[in-house]
């Protein structure tokens, strides 16, 4: 007999900008992964994962994009956030479309956003 609350639940990768406004968009992507998590998955936020690295030095950027990568392959989906898609997220959503994972798309507001095509992620 299973366990209430040990049913499947699927890992989410949280795609959303980190530069610029580092504190707000932390604060942002947090609570896009609270959102997943009352959506009852499990959410994985990078932007949470590597606070002693520097996101302005070259090899703690690729080194965190190249950790980020592997761990997006562990995830079913990708939910992205905002209408800006910064560099780093656009390799993160073509590496997810090219593995044929699932894509979701939130606004500003936190409201998923359809789209027909996901050529409008890019």
């Amino acid at each position: 007999m299973k366990e209430k609350g040990t049913e499947f639940k699927p890992l989410i990768y949280i795609c959303a900008p980190f530069s610029g406004n580092v504190e707000r968009n932390i604060k942002n992507a947090v609570k896009l992964a609270e959102l997943a998590y009352q959506k009852g998955c499990i959410p994985l936020t990078p932007h949470l994962l590597f606070p002693f690295m520097d996101d302005d030095n070259k090899k703690h950027r690729k080194d965190a994009m190249f950790m980020d990568i592997i761990f997006l392959g562990k995830c079913q989906e990708l939910w992205v956030l905002g209408d800006t898609i910064t560099e780093g997220m656009e390799k993160e959503i073509q590496v997810a479309m090219q593995r044929r994972q699932t894509i979701k798309h939130f606004n500003n507001d936190f409201l998923e956003v359809a789209y027909e095509s996901d050529d409008l992620f890019i």
